[in-house]
């Protein structure tokens, strides 16, 4: 019996392929990973924010978040029923929207700003149209619905939002909303109390 001998051009394309083997099962389960630790966090925030609703206090979905839920921000039309979170910082903002800080906090006096992704959880912000109502329920277990009013693309550079300026929420996400990479514009939805809510 003989044993084959192998030449390097075969060892070679034989390791070349067991790379490439090994790098598109990683990226696959890299895929899988990331889907569903999105899908577990859901989870969890709604329990914090369960939490939050039965006893009023502030509820981390996890123990090293650096954010709890403070709203859930709802869109009949559209289906959308997502939790808002305390902050927009960058971890925050992978998990669902965010109350930009400096503006009030849902519910409250003034202009509440909430920030979210483009590509994912504000994404539907394209498909709102005027008129359309937007709900708002607090950690006070209070719901408010507000009217869009108007939508506005601004380059953040050169725009400020007044959380002083008038009643309601302003929803913000980067645009386009088919760009690969982010740059100064902002696509804006304005919305205001509806008027029996006033």
């Amino acid at each position: 019996m003989t044993i084959p001998r192998w030449n390097a051009a075969a060892l070679l394309r034989a390791a070349a392929i067991a790379l490439c083997l090994g790098i598109g099962f990683w990226q696959i389960g890299q895929g899988l990973y990331i889907k569903a630790k999105a899908e577990v966090a859901q989870v969890l925030l709604e329990r914090a924010w369960q939490e939050t609703m039965t006893d009023g206090q502030s509820h981390k979905a996890w123990p090293w978040a650096d954010a709890w839920p403070v709203a859930r921000l709802e869109v009949p039309t559209l289906g959308k029923n997502q939790i808002v979170l305390s902050n927009a910082s960058g971890e925050a903002l992978a998990f669902g929207p965010g109350h930009m800080l400096g503006s009030p906090l849902p519910g409250a006096q003034g202009m509440s700003v909430i920030a979210g992704h483009r590509d994912s959880h504000f994404s539907f912000l394209r498909d709102l149209e005027n008129d359309d109502v937007v709900t708002l329920t607090t950690s006070d277990g209070l719901t408010r619905r507000y009217v869009v009013g108007s939508t506005e693309i601004v380059n953040s550079a050169h725009t400020q939002i007044d959380p002083g300026a008038e009643i309601g929420i302003a929803l913000v996400t980067c645009y386009p909303f088919d760009a690969r990479e982010r740059g100064p514009l902002r696509y804006i939805v304005f919305a205001t109390p509806e008027r029996d809510a006033i």
